[in-house]
């Protein structure tokens, strides 16, 4: 672990400016420098760097924070690898606090893992390029399916020898012991005996995001059906398959500069498109598409096209994938290849030019593509045409956005001459029944925790929050009081509200706020006006805002939120507030950027025009209260129509148990009778404090 005073030290001595500096051309704009954004393919200069701050912010592409932050968006290292990278730069000593025995047995038994990996690649691609059994059999074989030495050496491919003991005797010969071979699953044993997992087979080192070498692919060369084509490295300490993408450590770079990755199925596949001078590209390893593979695709983009085998088979594999996607809130698009051309095959027959403007001009929109495809294959088999009206409502509702739903149901109804209505029922009856899947697992998690059986941690994803650039003067809050709003967006507004609370706390937490203190009752009489104007005292906004939270009973939803307001909560304790370094040195960049786009000004009128024209706008650091308190009412406003819309439907199950003879369900009824009028009178209340009429 690197020291709290070291990291201080670095980010004391850090200057973003210089840092940025070696990535982005900046110049000079005020107090402040400004750049075209190295995360996006922008025109106009849209990236700012704040020195006074120590902070940048790149509008086009939403990320903000510290220099470190900046590090690790743009390289994609972790806070102690961005840390270590800023230390070597200005001179930094690190010398790492002291870690427990088996913090340190770990570390040196995953070191020693990687190195023996490390040895394997280098010895596997020796055997492919200098020896003649490697020359014949590997490295002719790649020579006839038309790759060139240089993507040979970039994917760093090898040769096992087709002997039953040659590589493992030389890992032992190298001083490595057969424990780790067999923890690696690069041998295996029998009667004690270690025997080449992989022998026979050229060799696929697969690479973390990093570029170190974390397992293999090894292909086999024999025509033997009863012989498996592909093996992949077993689970080990440091591989697990559903978890890695093939070729993303040569593909970052281009996936940040092209917003957008392109996904294909097998290694040589990728290693084609890299020859063809496309790298914006990775494959799945051999598995099937996997949720912790999609959120490592969305650390670098929303963006996916999928290349599909032209052949019908290559196809049905991929669509079974796509939904994921889609899921995860990705952009999905696909290309078809010709029939019996993959991306491989495609790419050796045309030039390169020709190749990037297929995947330009021929990629479609998924669910498109979708209707399209399932539509031709059912023909008027009403059987058919009804699985595949199942299949494209099953897509459609893995989509997270309302709104998207929406716009892919009007165009399925469209493609098919179905009434839209009709669809959207299909639709609410797909989103019910998941709703209540994960809901029953939900309550079996529950259970499992009581019972002590605890599953570990949730893999849901969590909320991307991004706070708007443009928060309206008047205090933002997403949608008016006096309006009806859906339900699948009261989610989406609370992180606003709940960001906007938290960026007034980050930008005023130390200003005074005037309240009045209370008198004791036998002086109240004897006061006067004056004396009575004095009975004020001054408490800062970050206790004024946290006295007036706990007061309504409510709690951050946000991950983000949450971690911010426990800092404030915790340091409120010990009547201590936290400074900006506070939030610019966690960990989490994620909290990281939130804070330094908190700390970004709104827009406004300079102050010298103000003087020249004598228009002073209203500024939002004079109404404090009111900006606090509009958003404490809309957050509990929110929560009350999230509420109230559960206990509608609730409603609905209990009154038609009751239309079937089921009396216990009036005990119920009437409980959510009771919970409904007590949400009323609080949302007359609310609607009180705005002026306005409430709509459900």
């Amino acid at each position: 672990m690197i020291p709290a005073q070291t990291v201080d030290l670095v980010m004391q001595t850090a200057l973003i400016e210089e840092v940025v500096g070696d990535y982005v051309e900046l110049k000079k704009s005020g107090s402040s420098f400004r750049g075209l954004s190295p995360f996006t393919n922008e025109k106009t200069p849209s990236f700012y760097v704040l020195p006074e701050k120590g902070i940048f912010k790149c509008f086009s592409s939403g990320k903000a924070g510290s220099v470190v932050t900046f590090l690790m968006e743009l390289e994609k290292l972790s806070f102690p690898e961005a840390i270590k990278q800023l230390a070597q730069r200005y001179g930094i000593e690190i010398e790492e606090e002291e870690v427990t025995p088996e913090q340190h047995q770990a570390r040196t038994e995953r070191e020693s893992l990687l190195a023996l990996n490390s040895w394997a690649q280098k010895w596997l691609t020796d055997q492919m390029h200098e020896t003649d059994e490697g020359k014949a059999i590997a490295l002719s074989y790649f020579e006839s399916r038309g790759f060139r030495k240089p993507v040979l050496d970039a994917f760093k491919i090898g040769y096992c020898p087709d002997s039953w003991d040659a590589m493992s005797q030389a890992a032992l010969d190298a001083g490595y012991s057969k424990e780790r071979l067999l923890a690696l699953g690069l041998v295996k044993e029998t009667n004690g005996k270690p025997w080449d997992f992989f022998k026979g087979r050229v060799m696929f080192p697969i690479r973390d995001a990093t570029g170190r070498t974390i397992a293999f692919g090894g292909r086999t060369l024999r025509s033997d059906k009863n012989t498996a084509k592909y093996f992949n490295s077993p689970e080990s300490p440091l591989y697990s398959k559903g978890q890695v993408l093939f070729g993303l450590h040569l593909a970052k770079p281009s996936i940040t500069k092209e917003d957008r990755v392109l996904l294909v199925e097998g290694y040589t596949d990728v290693m084609a498109m890299h020859q063809a001078g496309i790298e914006n590209v990775v494959s799945s390893s051999g598995t099937a598409l996997t949720v912790e593979q999609i959120k490592l695709i969305r650390r670098y983009t929303k963006n996916v096209t999928v290349l599909f085998d032209g052949d019908a088979a290559g196809i049905r594999a991929s669509l079974r994938g796509t939904d994921l996607l889609l899921a995860e809130g990705l952009n999905v698009q696909v290309v078809l290849f010709p029939d019996g051309d993959d991306p491989d095959s495609f790419s050796k027959k045309v030039p390169s030019e020709t190749l990037e403007r297929h995947i330009r001009e021929e990629a479609k929109d998924f669910v498109a593509f979708k209707l399209e495809l399932l539509a031709r294959e059912a023909g008027d088999d009403p059987v058919l045409r009804s699985e595949m009206i199942h299949s494209i409502i099953e897509s459609i509702a893995a989509i997270p956005d309302g709104i998207q739903q929406g716009v892919y149901l009007k165009l399925a109804a469209n493609e098919l001459s179905m009434s839209e209505d009709l669809l959207q029922l299909e639709l609410n009856k797909i989103q019910r029944q998941r709703l209540l899947d994960q809901q029953k697992a939900e309550k079996r998690e529950a259970f499992r925790q009581r019972q002590g059986l605890a599953s570990g941690a949730s893999s849901a994803p969590p909320i991307n929050l991004r706070v708007p650039a443009d928060w309206d003067e008047n205090h933002p809050i997403g949608f008016e009081p006096g309006k009806a709003i859906e339900q699948d967006s009261l989610l989406a507004h609370r992180n606003v509200l709940e960001a906007d609370l938290i960026r007034l706390v980050l930008l005023y937490s130390s200003e005074p706020i005037q309240i009045e203190s209370t008198v004791e009752e036998g002086d109240a009489e004897d006061e006067s006006s004056d004396r009575a104007s004095e009975d004020l005292t001054s408490v800062s906004f970050a206790e004024f805002a946290s006295h007036h939270f706990e007061g309504l009973e409510m709690e951050f939803k946000h991950e983000v939120c949450a971690s911010i307001w426990a800092i404030y909560e915790a340091a409120l304790d010990s009547d201590t507030l936290p400074n900006l370094d506070t939030f610019l040195k966690h960990e989490d960049p994620q909290l990281q950027s939130f804070v330094a786009d908190a700390m970004i000004e709104k827009d406004k009128v300079s102050d010298r025009w103000g003087e020249v024209h004598q228009i002073y706008p209203a500024r939002e650091i004079d109404q404090l209260k009111k900006a606090l308190m509009d958003t404490l009412h809309h957050l509990k406003l929110n929560d009350n129509r999230s509420e109230s819309r559960d206990l509608q439907v609730k409603m609905e199950g209990l009154e038609e148990a009751i239309a079937n003879g089921e009396e216990a369900a009036l005990v119920g009824l009437k409980e959510l009778l009771e919970r409904r009028k007590s949400l009323d009178l609080q949302k007359t209340k609310i609607a009180s404090y705005f002026g306005v009429a409430i709509l459900p």
